[in-house]
């Protein structure tokens, strides 16, 4: 069993092959995507992704735009911004608009590991939430 169900969303096929391997052999369940497409169609398939590790700069459809997309579609869903050094900004700009946390690129696996269990911490805190509002609406409504 998984210990969470993650979204990696960067262009370089490479580095999500590899990023792919090192978190699988952390009992992370990845899902690999390409562009900010890509990874908008894989959460409107999958509504078991808790976290999303995304790229800022992606052609396209950019880390930013992509962000906004998840959080206004997905609000729930938590997501971590990877940045290189020239992006700094926009990893601070991500998290205004509702990224959990950015890190830098090339990251420390460890340090990844660490934010994705938080934000997936995170996600299921709110849900946990949510259901308990609806089962005290529920049982108000029997209440009556």
């Amino acid at each position: 069993m998984s210990i969470a169900n993650v979204l990696l969303t960067d262009d370089e096929k490479p580095f999500v092959e590899t990023m792919t391997k090192r978190l699988n052999k952390r009992e992370l369940d990845i899902i690999p995507a390409f562009s900010g497409e890509a990874c908008l169609e894989a959460l409107g398939k999958d509504g078991s992704i808790e976290v999303v590790i995304l790229d800022v700069k992606m052609p396209g459809m950019d880390g930013i735009e992509t962000l906004q997309k998840i959080k206004k579609k997905h609000p729930l869903v938590e997501v971590i911004m990877l940045t290189g050094h020239a992006t700094i900004e926009t990893g601070i700009e991500g998290m205004k608009m509702g990224a959990f946390d950015y890190l830098m690129k090339p990251c420390d696996i460890e340090e990844l590991v660490a934010k994705v269990m938080e934000a997936a911490g995170k996600k299921r805190q709110h849900e946990e939430k949510i259901v308990e509002a609806r089962m005290k609406e529920i049982t108000n409504r029997r209440a009556y």
